[in-house]
């Protein structure tokens, strides 16, 4: 009984592992709801009827779907990257100035909003209202989608700061992701067995329970807030938020949202067309086969990004890991172009370096930028990452660019891909050094270890807050034992 008392006060330790939970989930939906063009692209870009088609030990040469380009599959994900572009650079700010139940209202609307559209868009299939709808489904999710991770971001930072912060990001990723790795583990069967639209109705229904999610670590975080004597505070510093303060932001942070978002640039738009590029290049891959190799790198992620967090809470060197890993992601888009190696080992490889990157990264944010610009800080991450993404699904959709979906792609023009997913790369290896020198000029926060972190926390407001926790933990527990 005393156990489940201390869960639900918010001066404890439980409290804020339970805000994790279900903020974990807020994503599912719309990650999943992301992905699917990526596990289908043979069923986006299959042809519109099959009257010639054969049949050869059991597969049938041709594929029923809708009839999309390249470039026109490609435009789904430019889309929902620019619509994420251009809403995410506000909704930061707008979160930082009228709070986290605002955001969770209107965003997680949004994803409900764009995954119906984008499932209502599919029974137009062979009319040209398909694409314009399924394109205007997939801006309204990218408005939101982004927003909300912004969202899980500042209530995560919140809660976790001075803390287990690295651990904490790393358990948000992961279950984020998780969309991402039932949509390669049962979309395709789903598929098959009920056919392209339920799936999609399917998504819009996760959207739903992520918004539920939602409206329950709304309640838990406004609840802790306002125990912990905090919400006079946060009010204050909201009311004083302007966007101007952007400019007052660090180097260090702009170094590092150049780094995030080259490092992404190379594994989003890699994930897209994975499968079509694995069923081009190496024989032997069915459809379903393909599309669970490119999401091995997702479920590893799933798996280690936890791990990489508490490795990083325990010893630290944020910006020293970060730096390494994109080195270690150097050879994969060479191998991938110019050998015959398993596309498995390089999937697995990149799944690996991305779980680092990822908790070594968006955490650190935190701890280079003030409490009250934290929610815009993350905002404009996010909008300049997702900005690459679409700019680099375009430059990719250009480069594969052939007219007909079901068309192989020629060697030479996934080479091509490959070397610009190598530039990519090497410029993230450029912004992460930069950063480390930045970062070693200052305080040298991003690379303090753990023996070191007896360090002044970065801001007073932090600190005071610290201290409040630990002081009221220790008078709650007292008096119940």
């Amino acid at each position: 009984m005393n156990d489940l008392l201390l869960i639900l006060i918010p001066f404890t330790g439980y409290y804020r592992f339970v805000v994790l939970l279900f903020n974990c989930l807020q994503t599912f939906g719309s990650f999943f709801c992301y992905d699917i063009p990526s596990v289908l692209q043979d069923q986006f870009q299959g042809n519109l009827t099959c009257p010639n088609a054969t049949e050869v030990n059991g597969t049938v040469d041709c594929v029923l779907g809708m009839g999309m380009t390249p470039q026109q599959y490609n435009l789904l994900f430019a889309v929902h990257s620019w619509a994420s572009v251009v809403v995410t650079l506000m909704s930061g700010f707008l979160i930082d100035k009228f709070g986290n139940f605002f955001g969770i209202y209107l965003f997680s609307i949004l994803c409900i909003l764009g995954s119906a559209l984008f499932a209502l868009g599919s029974h137009f299939n062979g009319t040209p209202y398909l694409l314009p709808l399924m394109l205007a489904g997939r801006l309204i999710l990218g408005a939101g989608s982004g927003s909300v991770v912004v969202l899980q971001d500042r209530i995560t930072a919140f809660w976790f700061k001075g803390k287990e912060m690295g651990m904490a990001f790393g358990v948000t990723i992961g279950f984020s992701r998780l969309g991402s790795v039932l949509n390669f583990f049962i979309t395709h069967h789903f598929e098959q067995t009920y056919g392209l639209q339920w799936i999609l109705w399917g998504g819009a229904l996760l959207c739903v329970f992520a918004f539920g999610t939602a409206l329950i670590v709304g309640f838990l975080d406004q609840m802790g807030i306002k125990q912990l004597g905090l919400d006079r505070i946060i009010k204050e510093e909201s009311s004083k938020i302007r966007i101007q303060d952007v400019k007052l932001l660090p180097l260090r942070y702009y170094l590092l949202t150049l780094s995030i978002t080259f490092f992404y640039n190379i594994i989003l738009p890699l994930v897209a067309d994975a499968s079509k590029f694995i069923l081009d290049k190496f024989s032997g891959y069915s459809q379903e086969e393909a599309a669970n190799v490119a999401g091995t790198i997702y479920i590893t992620a799933l798996v280690f990004t936890t791990v990489a967090g508490c490795l990083i809470d325990f010893v630290g060197l944020r910006g020293i890991i970060l730096l390494a890993c994109t080195i270690l992601t150097l050879p994969v888009s060479a191998i991938l172009a110019f050998t015959n190696v398993s596309p498995l080992i390089s999937t697995l490889w990149l799944g690996l370096t991305y779980s680092f990157v990822a908790v070594s990264t968006w955490p650190s944010i935190a701890l280079v930028v003030p409490r009250a610009t934290l929610g815009t800080a993350i905002g404009v991450t996010g909008a300049v990452s997702v900005a690459g993404t679409g700019i680099s699904n375009l430059i990719i959709g250009s480069i594969l660019g052939t007219k007909n979906g079901k068309a192989k792609i020629p060697l030479w023009r996934w080479q091509w891909m490959m070397i610009y997913l190598l530039f990519n790369n090497i410029c993230c290896i450029i912004t992460s050094v930069l950063l480390n020198i930045s970062d070693h000029r200052q305080d040298g926060i991003l690379n303090k270890t753990r023996k070191s972190s007896k360090q002044t926390e970065e801001d007073d407001d932090r600190e005071s807050l610290s201290h409040k926790w630990d002081a009221q933990e220790m008078s709650i527990r007292s008096p119940m034992k």
